[in-house]
């Protein structure tokens, strides 16, 4: 259902029954983690005009991972992140 970089993968997926009889299935509710436990790689200083995609490129070989780094920061929104320059940006270590 959802690859193995996908912030989805490890959530155990539930099912229901419709009024109608189909079994539905569905991912359970992902909560954000404590982004201070996270294991640190860096601490960047955002330059103005930064993409959070190119950072996530540049430091975790993958634009697609961008929500580590919105965990690592207790990002529920990550276009916030990137919103004012000079402002610190967590990158966590990469995971596999």
């Amino acid at each position: 259902m959802f690859e193995h970089t996908s912030r989805y993968f490890q959530i155990s997926t539930s099912s229901y029954k419709s009024k109608d009889g189909r079994e539905i299935a569905y991912k359970r509710r992902r909560f954000l983690p404590q982004g201070e436990k996270i294991p640190l790689m860096v601490e960047l200083r955002l330059g103005s005009g930064e993409r959070l995609d190119l950072i996530t490129a540049k430091t975790l070989g993958d634009p697609q991972q961008y929500w580590r780094i919105a965990d690592a920061n207790n990002a529920m929104q990550p276009e916030n992140l990137t919103a004012e320059a000079d402002a610190s940006l967590r990158v966590p270590v990469p995971q596999p």
